[in-house]
């Protein structure tokens, strides 16, 4: 925060909607492209071993093919910003929808290995937007006393997302008698699951068109007067409306001009801020969640769970991935979004090393032994309680909030970029790892868990409770 913010005189810090319904609503349509960000990246679990059969791959192309979109995640994080910025945010919304529809139809119909490779960069393209648009268009549109709890709603509908792709392809195996590659419809198993992303793709599409551009768009493009109806419609009557439009332009001088060389600064190429922003994004994924959403099929099937229980342990371990959501969402109004990631950190500590403990024995007939095999199990729906109920709503929630205006477009396009390319490392290094010693695996996502915390401590600065205005 920079001592150039200027003092609140509209009201907006307490500013409460008539409507809140419809706040609610908006923010809520807004986090449909969450939902597609989750159905998208974790539906690829049930197909995982059907393609490895299909196309007869090793370990090292299959981690190639699943990680490779993340690739297509980074270029669509990376540009949104400057696209959202030039054309505003619901065009951008409804781009990423397009790019959805699209890379659902071609995925469930792949010519060959290297065609659905490049379907799936599509969807990391358009997923990447939506990790940006998501996030930067709810806390612009959500009143200042709500902006925690309706930002979360985009890691709500994150987790939701992945939830209903784990019961949709347990759903679909359990049709194809338990075969991934089982025919339906005329198509294998694992293809109808990529395919069924088309129906939310098109209703993302659909509700862009049912609500507002963000204020701070319409202002940077001169709509003041539709400025001012979105600004009444989401922060009530009771704001002076002429102060608040003040307000925005004095923070927004700036933020138009908003580019990469911005982010420059400090001691080590960017601004400090920055590179905490680009931290939290690096430590949300170097614990390893990734690997419980887009391989735990094959990472249960690996000690001996049989597929159908396999792609039930999935879909349990996403039920509970939306309970610490909801946690997260009714406590980071309440204490704060830092007391929550240290919270989460010191679980995820516990949970990975109990899990990194338990794939430390040798397997006998194939299985774990009973007692190391209900700990993993146990220790992996832990760690995910524990990475939901904080860093997986708090990480976008600062994203959201963190940067001064002048940079937070650019800002936040790098860091969700970092996040993105390091899901990429941990999702292409998987496999191999695995295979090389699925313990020492989750030591070393147990180890960056444990140093997430003196990193939250020393730089991360507390943004609850503050207008977009007052960062800087």
């Amino acid at each position: 925060m920079t001592s150039s913010a200027q003092p609140l005189k509209s009201g907006a810090r307490e500013a409460h909607p008539e409507h809140l319904g419809h706040v609610i609503f908006i923010a809520a349509a807004a986090a449909m492209g969450g939902f597609l960000f989750g159905y998208d990246s974790a539906v690829i679990n049930g197909a995982v071993e059907a393609i490895r059969d299909r196309y007869d791959i090793g370990s090292a192309a299959l981690a190639q093919v699943i990680a490779i979109a993340l690739i297509g995640c980074a270029i669509g994080a990376a540009t949104a910003g400057r696209i959202a910025d030039r054309i505003g945010r619901i065009r951008c919304m409804q781009i990423s929808a397009v790019l959805f529809t699209v890379s659902a139809v071609g995925s469930a119909l792949p010519f060959a290995l290297y065609d659905l490779a490049f379907w799936r960069v599509i969807g990391g393209f358009a997923i990447g937007m939506a990790s940006v648009i998501g996030p930067a268009y709810i806390a612009e549109v959500a009143p200042a006393a709500y902006r925690g709890r309706l930002g979360s709603f985009q890691q709500a509908a994150i987790v939701i997302g992945i939830a209903i792709s784990q019961l949709v392809n347990w759903g679909i195996l359990n049709a194809a008698d338990g075969d991934q590659r089982g025919k339906l419809m005329g198509l294998e198993a694992w293809q109808v699951m990529l395919g069924v992303m088309v129906i939310p793709a098109v209703l993302y599409g659909l509700l862009s068109f049912a609500i507002p551009e963000s204020p701070r768009f319409l202002i940077s493009a001169g709509k003041d007067a539709r400025a001012r109806e979105v600004l009444r419609e989401v922060e009530g009557d009771n704001i002076d409306l002429d102060a608040r439009v003040a307000e925005i332009e004095h923070a927004m001088k700036s933020e138009h001009k908003s580019v990469f060389k911005d982010l420059l600064g400090g001691t080590f190429f960017f601004k400090p801020i920055v590179w905490i922003g680009i931290g939290l994004s690096v430590f949300q994924q170097f614990v390893g969640i990734n690997v419980a959403f887009y391989y735990s099929s094959t990472l249960w099937q690996s000690v001996g769970v049989d597929p159908s229980e396999s792609f039930f342990y999935s879909f349990t371990t996403s039920i509970i991935n939306i309970v610490g959501t909801v946690i997260a969402m009714i406590f980071v109004d309440r204490i704060g979004r830092k007391p929550l990631a240290l919270i989460g950190s010191v679980g995820m500590v516990i949970g990975l090393g109990l899990e990194a403990w338990a794939f430390s024995f040798d397997l006998v007939d194939g299985k774990l032994p009973a007692t190391q095999g209900w700990v993993a199990l146990i220790a992996a729906h832990v760690f995910v309680l524990f990475f939901a109920l904080s860093w997986g709503v708090v990480v976008w929630v600062f994203l959201g909030e963190m940067f001064p205006n002048k940079i937070r477009a650019a800002a936040l396009g790098v860091a969700a970029s970092a996040q993105w390319i390091a899901n990429w490392a941990i999702t292409a290094s998987f496999p191999s790892l695995a295979d090389w010693n699925l313990s020492m695996t989750y030591v070393i996502y147990t180890v960056f868990a444990a140093l997430s915390i003196p990193f939250v401590l020393k730089f991360v600065t507390e943004t609850k409770g503050k207008t977009l205005e007052e960062m800087g």
